[in-house]
């Protein structure tokens, strides 16, 4: 039986390059990167591509891919424009398109969490563009999308943790939200689930993120006590004065036990390096 081929679209970046990793050994795994990095010039699976200057159509008829994840990153309107293009392949082509979108695309509901038919509604340019993106799958047929919504992500590599690396060493506050409640993933659990969603033939939306909810700032802090022996300044922001949720839970579409995630395990994954 021919090994499924998959195009990870961002697939040098944090999450993409997890992915990647992740689906390697088990299907016939293609990439794209924007940024020259050894790593990925000298791979076979990998091709340069440039969100404002090249047309996507050019690497989709090179790898002819039966599944497209959408990692990509970048200038908001070639996102936009590159998104057109895959949902025209997508409709002509035997194939299907999996978009990692965010729980922003609710960032103007915060009273409380959001599940996968809630309708959508953002105060950001980021939720924004998300659900524009969103919109555009939705016109496909159930079959050929998947929209996968994830809460925060971090992983010991995660730009986040990166970053909070980064202000301790520099003496730099950590912001904290102690009013916003939110769930998290990281990137392994992430990576398993949609493994798991290839394999069975899933589409539709999916919420990715820990079944349970915790406070910003608990949630920061507990990680940080885990990465090392710091003494951050933490810098406490109040954007209300009331419990602001950005949160991602499934009511529909839930995974198995053995795919679902606490936030303690995520916090548990963070150890010192």
């Amino acid at each position: 039986m021919q090994t499924k081929k998959i195009l990870i679209l961002g697939g040098s970046g944090f999450l993409g390059n997890a992915l990647y990793k992740e689906l390697r050994s088990y299907f016939d795994t293609y990439g794209t990167y924007f940024t020259a990095r050894k790593t990925f010039e000298n791979n076979q699976q990998f091709f340069r591509y440039d969100l404002q200057e090249d047309d996507i159509f050019e690497i989709l008829q090179k790898v002819r891919p039966q599944l497209i994840i959408s990692a990509l990153r970048g200038n908001f309107a070639g996102q936009v424009l590159a998104h057109q293009h895959l949902v025209e392949y997508v409709q002509q082509n035997d194939c299907k398109i999996y978009f990692i979108s965010s729980a922003n695309v609710f960032d103007s509901y915060s009273k409380y969490p959001s599940y996968e038919f809630d309708k959508t509604l953002s105060e950001s340019i980021y939720g924004r563009l998300k659900i524009k993106i969103e919109n555009m799958l939705l016109r496909l047929p159930k079959k050929k999308m998947g929209i996968l919504r994830v809460p925060m992500v971090f992983g010991n590599q995660s730009p986040r943790i990166k970053q909070i690396k980064n202000n301790v060493l520099n003496n730099v506050p950590v912001e904290v939200f102690p009013n916003l409640v939110m769930n998290v993933t990281n990137d392994d659990k992430l990576t398993q689930q949609i493994h798991y969603l290839i394999n069975r033939n899933k589409s539709g939306i999916y919420h990715l993120g820990s079944h349970d909810l915790v406070h910003h700032d608990d949630f920061i802090k507990e990680v940080m006590e885990r990465i090392g022996n710091f003494t951050p300044i933490f810098k406490r922001v109040y954007t209300t004065n009331d419990e602001r949720y950005l949160a991602v839970l499934p009511k529909e579409n839930k995974l198995p036990k053995n795919y679902r995630i606490t936030y303690q395990e995520i916090i548990d994954h963070h150890i010192v390096l």
